[in-house]
């Protein structure tokens, strides 16, 4: 029979290979199991049962330093090893004996329309940093691409997509389409033309890059709030959501794995919908 060292180490390996992790997400969750060995100090996957689960949890919540969000990657670790486990055929825990901790729900600083409309019109000029700009600010709201993808980009693939719509490779390895919007397609081609070099990459920017360009130009369009390219994302999704589209629809153009990470948008819609039963419902009635 394997060794914990041995199936740990072969749990990272199914990450890495078969489910197509990152090696930054592998990494964390070596992290985090490691620290869950370390505390259950076990020899046998058998020995991993509900008393122990209890006492780590309570464990995990003592510990200052670990928010509630932090305690749920370790438990999230935890859990999918389980199911490695559990796939392999070997005797340990059932996964779904692991729950999560009950968090806060997250709450969005978003920007108004007006605000974003602001920050889409500030890069001005007719040079290749200004075309650039307004290309990366046009490009990360008509897609709601993460920043990364966005820097995964290169220019034949967006040269090549005459229909306006692109496949990405998101997180886990899955593809899914974004759509670029006419108004975003002007910006890329406008700053392609102006191009000359022979790098293949459509933005030569790392993510920190282009996280420092969102903020420069939200403070030029005279925004006090916090804007980075993951609040363009957000815009995108609730842009969607508030003019009728479907969660589902949102969730599979966002690249999310589960539907209720999506679901932290719903609550934009709620309150818009709660301000249309203020303005029309029980109107005829005295």
């Amino acid at each position: 029979m394997n060794s914990i060292k041995e199936l740990h180490k072969q749990f990272l390996e199914y990450l890495e290979i078969e489910k197509g992790r990152s090696l930054k997400t592998v990494e964390n969750y070596d992290r985090y199991l490691r620290r869950f060995f370390e505390f259950a100090k076990i020899k046998d996957c058998r020995e991993i049962d509900d008393k122990l689960i209890r006492k780590y949890r309570l464990w995990l919540n003592r510990q200052p330093q670990i928010s509630k969000k932090t305690q749920n990657y370790y438990l999230i670790s935890l859990r999918m090893f389980l199911k490695y486990l559990a796939r392999q055929g070997i005797e340990s825990l059932a996964p779904e004996r692991i729950e999560l901790a009950k968090t806060p729900q997250r709450e969005l600083d978003l920007i108004t329309e007006e605000e974003l409309e602001r920050l889409l019109a500030a890069p001005k000029g007719n040079n290749l940093k200004a075309l650039r700009d307004k290309a990366i600010l046009e490009l990360l709201f008509s897609t709601g691409l993460r920043v990364s993808e966005l820097c995964s980009l290169s220019r034949d693939r967006i040269s090549e997509a005459k229909s306006g719509e692109i496949s990405i490779r998101g997180k886990g390895g899955k593809i899914r389409l974004v759509f670029i919007s006419d108004i975003a397609q002007k910006a890329l081609k406008e700053y392609l033309s102006k191009r000359t070099d022979v790098n293949e990459a459509l933005f030569p920017l790392t993510p920190r890059s282009i996280e420092r360009i969102v903020k420069y130009y939200a403070i030029k369009a005279g925004i006090s709030k916090k804007v980075t390219p993951h609040i363009l994302r957000h815009c995108f999704a609730t842009d969607l959501l508030s003019s009728g589209a479907d969660l589902r629809s949102v969730q599979s153009l966002l690249g999310h794995s589960s539907i209720a990470t999506t679901q932290i948008y719903t609550h934009i819609t709620d309150k818009q919908l709660r301000e249309i039963h203020k303005t029309f419902h029980g109107k005829r009635r005295k």
